[in-house]
């Protein structure tokens, strides 16, 4: 095993690991190491073993994630039902990091918690929301956490205060400090209709407006400032543009689709192209929201 990672941890640990299937794109090469982390001991056993300057990835639901074909030289973690705890405390909601967004909404309604309904509208982990600042329709995930619980490269825990987490559109500070394994948000005791009916409304406009079901990895581009992406990408004749078997949604034309047995070159290349013809017309250089890890095939 490379690393002389131990094999005699509840965690699974595979070699040089397809990891497409796991992504939402469903492209993308092999891993060097691939680790399901059941537990956060084994986490920090694993962490103890690896040298300091090995890349690590932590892979939460597949979604906003772009493995190129060449893949990914270092370790992807997966995590697993240790990271997966939710429960509520006088002044916290307090959710693992492997908790799928949906999830933390339907916790949160039935504690009558206020403020994590968007949630239920990202296709993400608890994690992910940390690491990009997730949001949508308005809410963003600085706006309803306190601060975030890591366990950094040495395995130790450490309290991330929200002034340290340095959130901005999109993205924040967390990689720097560890690994993700909880968050705690702030408790505001609402009304169960009115959390719930929200909660709907945002199903509703996702379902009428993106192309769900689709092998697409959600919003492709962040917005520019004052802007949409997707109105920019439309009025530069983007939709319908392919590249290999990827295509611009003719539904939401901020998301590229596989059509099927796209590669991630294919992907990239569009979204190249729509960053081009954005560029040429309006001169406003799109941003990737998708995140682009590893190697192109050589």
């Amino acid at each position: 095993m490379k690393y002389n990672l131990p094999n005699n941890l509840k965690s699974k640990i595979y070699e040089d690991f397809n990891i497409s299937k796991l992504t939402w794109f469903q492209t993308g090469g092999n891993v060097d190491i691939f680790c399901v982390v059941e537990n956060i001991y084994d986490l920090k056993v694993i962490l103890s073993y690896l040298p300091k300057d090995v890349k690590i990835f932590i892979l939460g639901s597949g979604s906003n994630i772009l493995v190129r074909d060449g893949g990914f030289n270092g370790v992807v973690f997966k995590l697993g039902k240790g990271f997966k705890n939710l429960s509520i405390n006088n002044d916290s909601v307090i959710s693992g990091s492997a908790v799928m967004d949906a999830t933390l909404a339907n916790f949160a309604l039935k504690n009558s918690v206020l403020g994590l309904e968007f949630y239920v509208g990202i296709p993400g982990s608890v994690g992910g929301a940390i690491q990009m600042n997730s949001g949508c329709y308005g809410s963003e995930t600085k706006d309803v956490v306190k601060e975030v619980c890591v366990i950094d490269r040495f395995g130790e825990e450490k309290i991330i205060s929200l002034n340290e987490l340095n959130f901005r559109y999109r993205g924040s500070s967390i990689e720097k400090y560890g690994i993700v394994k909880e968050v705690y948000f702030k408790k505001n005791i609402g009304n169960v209709a009115d959390i719930k009916s929200k909660m709907n409304e945002i199903i509703n406009k996702r379902r009428f407006s993106q192309p769900l079901g689709k092998k697409t990895g959600g919003s492709t581009f962040k917005n520019p400032e004052g802007m949409f992406a997707a109105k920019l990408i439309e009025e530069s004749d983007c939709k319908g543009l392919q590249s290999g078997r990827a295509i611009i949604s003719d539904k939401h034309s901020n998301f590229i689709i596989n059509q099927g047995d796209a590669t991630s070159s294919d992907i990239e290349i569009l979204g190249r192209k729509v960053q081009e013809k954005v560029y040429k017309k309006f001169n406003v250089k799109l941003e990737w929201e998708i995140r682009i890890i590893g190697d192109h095939k050589k």
